[in-house]
C-alpha cells in the first residue's frame, strides 16, 4: 500500500518538531543513568536511550542543530535523505540514508554528540520517514538550535549549508 506524509503523519501520531518536521518518541528506557556515570557534559540523569520517528517533507528542513549523544538514524519509508553534518573541527560531511547502496545510501548513520546537523529529503515533492535513536537518551536540556550569524562566525567556510539550514 503506497502512503503518503499525510497517511505517516497521522498513522504514527507525528506532531511538528522544532527544528522543522514531524517527530513522536516511540521509545523512552525505563532505567537511567546517573550523573556521576555521564561525561560531565551532561547536566543529569538520562535515560538510557530514546527513539523517535521523524518524519520530512520535499522542501521543509530539519534545521541545524546540535545534542551532547551521539543520534544513529535509521532510512523507513519514502525519498532518500541527506543528513548534514558539520564536525566541531569545521569538517563537513553529508550521510545518504536510503536504500539504494549503489547510490551511495545506507540503511543507518550516525552523528557524533557535539556535532551541528540538519537533513533535507533528496527528492522534491517527496517525504522521508527516519527514525533516530540516542545514547545516552535525548532530554531537550541537550538540544540548541543553531544560530545562524554564530554558525557563520565560526564556520564561513560552510555558509550555503549553514544559510541552507538556519531560519532567519
Amino acid at each position: 500500500m503506497h502512503q503518503d506524509a499525510a497517511d505517516w503523519i497521522k498513522c504514527l501520531n507525528l506532531e511538528r518538531h522544532p527544528e522543522g518536521g514531524y517527530f513522536r518518541e516511540s521509545y523512552r528506557a525505563a532505567e537511567t543513568i546517573a550523573t556521576e556515570g555521564l561525561p560531565a557534559r551532561f547536566g543529569g540523569p538520562r535515560s538510557c536511550s530514546t527513539a523517535i520517528y521523524f518524519l520530512l517533507e520535499g522542501n521543509d528542513f530539519s534545521a541545524l542543530h546540535r545534542i551532547r549523544s551521539d543520534e544513529l538514524w535509521h532510512f523507513y519509508a519514502g525519498s532518500a535523505l541527506s543528513v548534514h553534518v558539520i564536525y566541531p573541527q569545521g569538517h563537513y560531511r553529508t550521510l545518504q540514508l536510503g536504500g539504494n547502496w549503489q547510490k551511495g545510501q545506507s540503511f543507518q548513520a550516525t552523528v557524533p554528540a557535539g556535532c551541528w546537523f540538519g537533513a533535507t529529503v533528496d527528492e522534491p515533492g517527496s517525504f522521508a520517514l527516519v527514525g533516530c535513536t540516542v545514547a545516552p537518551g535525548f532530554d531537550f536540556a541537550d538540544f540548541e538550535m543553531g544560530e545562524r550569524g554564530a554558525l557563520l562566525e565560526r564556520y564561513p567556510q560552510h555558509r550555503g549549508i549553514i544559510e541552507k539550514l538556519t531560519r532567519p
